[in-house]
């Protein structure tokens, strides 16, 4: 049976001169909306992330080569930390930076790289998740979007869903099925990136119970890919959709969608006559936020040694998300504050939104059950 590893890992002074550049940087930018500091990384905000592609923080760790700055996994740690803690609007540029760069990076042919990382470098092209589809749930093998084979390339029939920010994207890196399904549920998958404005592609948005548009359903109607906008090898898909879920699933996101919250909690608790109750409960929570933080840490660190640590990072999404769930209901009962939609700023309006969207943190990146299915492979118990 293997082990899961998560050596300590410790930041240098180098990383804490680059803490406080971030921090300067965020108060010159200016506050930011409060009704967006929940789930700060789901906020859409073009114009933020161009800024933050001005200062270098865009593909920290790429080679210079592709527009990158060759920085240390912990280097980008710590600035992704900053914009979690603050609140600040990420989405734009979040999936292209955080996992589509990275995997073309591993998998991508050169061409591809030099068209699409100096442009995400730049904050000039934005990435969309083609992974999930209508009637998969979360058994993301059984997907039906298939693609055959024309001169020059692939025609693409089927759709997606819940892909995030879609509709201010340029390009998506999508899976889909280039061979019919056969016994081995993970074979024939394949993935290729499609220009979201491409003819042939149709963007339906989804508005959620608070208005919002975030999400979208794509449909394909013979959409033409070429071929060089395969991804990798064909019929490779699946191992590499996992290795880029290790991107995604081990970031301080996935324990931070809520640092606000925690944050304006204490200081509301400071001010009240606090009970021993509420600092025990606030203690337990960042006891367990300082846990998640080193297993993050860890985690990156390994990345940046070149390893794809899935089961590693598949815990800290787990025990990350269910923090946070927890979170929200702990603060509404200790805290002497009606959560309130309606409130512009301050503790009530945090924790109302903490409250709608807290039931989505353990679905997005894969569901408490599939993550766990995942984990006990990885240490060979079933």
């Amino acid at each position: 049976m293997q082990a899961l590893n998560y050596k300590p890992v410790h930041t240098s002074e180098k990383e804490a001169a680059l803490r406080k550049q971030v921090r300067l940087f965020l108060a010159e930018y200016g506050p930011f909306d409060t009704p967006n500091l929940i789930d700060s990384w789901s906020v859409c905000d073009p114009k933020f992330s161009r800024a933050l592609a001005g200062k270098g923080w865009l593909g920290m760790t790429w080679p210079t080569e592709y527009g990158g700055g060759n920085k240390s996994y912990l280097e980008r740690y710590v600035v992704i930390e900053e914009l979690l803690a603050a609140g600040a609007p990420v989405g734009a540029h979040w999936v292209a930076d955080r996992q589509s760069g990275p995997l073309l990076l591993r998998f991508g042919t050169e061409e591809q790289r030099l068209e699409f990382l100096p442009k995400i470098v730049h904050g000039e092209c934005f990435f969309a998740i083609g992974m999930s589809e209508p009637n998969s749930g979360s058994d993301l093998s059984s997907i039906k979007t298939r693609a055959e084979r024309v001169e020059g390339g692939w025609l693409v029939n089927g759709s997606k869903i819940w892909t995030s920010w879609a509709h201010v994207c340029q390009q998506m890196i999508t899976l889909v099925r280039t061979s019919p399904p056969s016994d081995n549920r993970h074979a024939g998958l394949s993935q290729f990136i499609v220009d979201l404005n491409a003819k042939g592609i149709t963007l339906r948005p989804i508005v959620n119970l608070a208005g919002e548009q975030h999400f979208n359903e794509i449909f394909f109607d013979d959409a033409f890919v070429p071929d060089d906008r395969v991804v990798g090898e064909l019929g490779e898909g699946w191992s590499q959709v996992m290795a880029e879920l290790a991107f995604e699933r081990s970031g301080p996101e996935r324990f931070l969608s809520s640092y606000q919250l925690l944050e304006a909690g204490i200081k509301t608790l400071r001010e009240a006559n606090k009970t021993q109750q509420a600092t025990i409960v606030i203690g337990q929570f960042v006891a367990r936020l300082m846990v998640l933080r080193q297993m993050s840490l860890s985690v990156a660190n390994q990345l940046q040694a070149g390893k794809l640590p899935v089961n590693e990072a598949s815990v800290v999404k787990d025990l990350g998300t269910s923090f946070e769930q927890e979170l929200a209901e702990a603060l509404r009962l200790i805290l002497d504050r009606e959560p309130r939609s309606t409130a512009k700023t301050g503790v009530e309006r945090l924790l109302s939104d903490a409250i709608l969207k807290a039931p989505s943190f353990s679905l997005r990146g894969g569901t408490r059950e599939i993550l766990r299915g995942v984990i006990a492979r990885g240490l060979g118990l079933r």
